[in-house]
């Protein structure tokens, strides 16, 4: 996992801190761990502090700007002032109808298109409302092997219960069962009856996610469809409203082994397991990622048992189908797994079996394609911007590669095939703007493939090495590891040395014409700035912080963060003086460095305004 992508996972721990919903979540959790009823949940959805932060969390992401079938983005809600963004979802819940969806195609690595439905951004936005309150009371109810769409859960996590299962348990006996559809075919009915046995039962949220379910979709066409089944993939909602379908699977499969009760009260699970194994119980454990799973078996009777009945449970329980042709049972001493783009297999060392995995053939044809297509338009570019532009992307691509696959055992030989491919694609593609040595001016390259023989230049500029990295052992979270626990959030990241309390209270310091993009971006600068003023470096306390724009709204500058700093109210006042009086006094009460006054003078001139000089 790339370190942006650990940021932006912390980010949204300390989003709920800033809005104060930490303490709601984390008694939401609580008590659905003890297996609580909620019937009064619309409360905490609708309340000013949740949708604020539904805002926040969705305001940079990439779909947040595309458009839906009422052509409006991200940037048609930052127009609204806090107080007209909230009193609009508010209303909106009351009686809530959703636009309809729009159908896109996206291609998918072989060459066919993966459907997605893309809601209206204030429907999205609504989604995200929802989310945010049962996600605490869901995460409760999830089993531990339960992988995909999960705050703080990877596919590192998936491989690494593979792993287990095959090396520690021995269980060499994989069924692979593949959903037809799974998200065109979920019931609704069966879904709502899943959302009330979790303890969601109120009645106006069920209805407003059925609402959500039902929503018209607008066809590439142009005709409109109205869904009886299934959940949009697009949604924000429908990764969570997957998992709770499948969490009946995760517990049934579960309650066939390793919570089968027992007349004798054993001290370990291993002493209960010995026990079971002498009877004609069938031994199945499961991993699952998403609607992509793996059940482990110790033996083949035992799998083609398990594999009739999950088929049948399935249909009969969650009227889902498999696929005959993509589902089977597999032999890891003898063939390959595929699972999350690896393929695992078993060899004998000694007295046991190992596990030895690679990047799948299918994964590895797309990297070499995708690889080929980017050294291409390398050869087109012309000028140094264009160039690290691109290069910054295929470098980007191949740091993503080596982040997700490193989990393979034999990675590195991998690796080596595609780079002794792609190596030739660059040597004719790019030939004399290929050099050996160069200049390493980005700090993650120096660190990471600084020691390789197999880096190259192009233009002066480093490109990535496909072919030079190293087998990591996939780690499994700990137990501790939650969202909504202060233990569990404390072992995520450390606490950012801010005050707190002066954030609550910018939340609070709204103006009628504040638009919901500067009072959120306020924030922002705050957390961003460790609650310094930009020129003086000094804390800030409320009463003299300052917001203040770079280029003023009256030439044309935005709400925007980028023009957005966060100052004490004399250095302010500095920024805007013109009368030489005035600049004197604030020059005498700040006193400046020269560092300082070419801060403040840079601003000025972004304001039009005269720079100051002190003799």
């Amino acid at each position: 996992m790339l370190d942006s992508d650990k940021t932006k996972k912390k980010q949204k721990l300390r989003n709920s801190e800033y809005y104060n919903m930490t303490e709601t979540f984390d008694n939401l959790y609580a008590d659905s761990l003890n297996a609580k009823v909620f019937n009064r949940l619309m409360k905490f959805i609708s309340s000013q502090n949740n949708i604020l932060l539904a805002y926040r969390n969705i305001k940079n992401n990439k779909g947040s700007k595309t458009a839906g079938v009422d052509n409006k983005t991200i940037e048609h809600i930052e127009r609204l002032s806090t107080d007209e963004l909230v009193v609009m979802v508010q209303r909106k819940l009351t009686f809530y109808k959703p636009k309809p969806v729009k159908r896109v195609e996206i291609p998918k690595g072989n060459g066919k298109t993966r459907p997605l439905g893309i809601p209206c951004i204030m429907d999205r936005l609504i989604q995200q409302c929802i989310l945010q309150v049962l996600e605490p009371i869901c995460e409760a109810k999830f089993h531990e092997r339960s992988n995909g769409f999960r705050p703080n859960r990877s596919a590192e996590h998936a491989i690494s219960q593979s792993y287990k299962m095959i090396q520690m348990y021995n269980l060499n006996y994989v069924i692979d069962i593949d959903i037809e559809g799974f998200f065109d075919n979920v019931n609704h009915k069966k879904l709502r009856q899943q959302l009330w046995a979790l303890g969601i039962q109120d009645k106006r949220l069920i209805c407003v996610i059925t609402e959500m379910l039902k929503a018209p979709i607008k066809m590439l066409n142009g005709d409109t469809v109205f869904p009886t089944k299934g959940t949009p993939q697009g949604g924000i909602l429908s990764p969570l409203l997957s998992n709770i379908v499948l969490n009946e699977l995760d517990w049934w499969i579960t309650s066939q082994w390793e919570d089968m009760k027992s007349k004798i009260e054993y001290s370990c699970n291993s002493a209960k397991f010995r026990a079971l194994r002498r009877t004609k119980l069938k031994e199945v454990y499961i991993v699952r990622y998403a609607d992509d799973f793996k059940l482990f078996c110790r033996n083949f009777n035992d799998a083609k048992r398990i594999f009739i009945a999950t088929e049948k449970w399935l249909y009969e329980r969650l009227s889902l189908k498999i696929s005959k042709e993509k589902s089977k049972i597999v032999n890891l001493r003898e063939n390959y797994s595929e699972f999350l783009g690896f393929k695992i297999k078993t060899f004998k060392r000694g007295n046991k079996y190992v596990v030895k995995s690679h990047m799948s053939d299918k994964a590895k044809k797309n990297i070499i394609i995708n690889l080929r297509d980017k050294i291409k338009k390398l050869q087109r570019t012309k000028g140094n911007n264009y160039l690290k532009d691109d290069l910054n992307l295929y470098n980007s691509y191949v740091w993503g590669v080596h982040n997700y696959y490193r989990y393979a055992t034999n990675i590195n030989l991998d690796c080596s095939e595609i780079s002794f491919l792609i190596s030739k694609t660059l040597k004719n593609r790019l030939k004399h703007r290929l050099q050996k040595k160069g200049e390493i001016k980005i700090e993650y390259i120096k660190k990471k493939y600084g020691n390789s023989s197999q880096l190259r230049f192009v233009d002066g500029h480093a490109i990535s090495p496909i072919g030079y990295i190293r087998n990591k052992v996939p780690l499994y979270k700990k137990k501790i590891i939650s969202n909504y626990t202060s233990e569990g959030r404390s072992e995520i990241h450390k606490s950012l040395e801010l005050n707190m309390k002066i954030i609550y209270q910018l939340m609070a310091k709204r103006e009628s014409d504040e638009t919901i993009e500067f009072t959120d971006n306020r924030i922002s600068l705050y957390c961003a700035q460790y609650g310094k003023c930009t020129i003086t470096g000094k804390h800030l306390e409320l009463d003299k912080l300052i917001c203040h724009h770079k280029t003023p709204k009256y030439l044309g500058g935005g709400d925007d963060y980028r023009n957005l700093i966060i100052v004490h109210e004399d250095a302010h006042k500095l920024l805007h003086a013109v009368e030489e009086e005035v600049i004197e006094k604030y020059l005498n009460l700040i006193g400046p460095n020269k560092s300082m006054l070419t801060t403040i003078n840079k601003l000025r001139k972004k304001a039009k305004l005269e720079t100051i000089k002190v003799l």
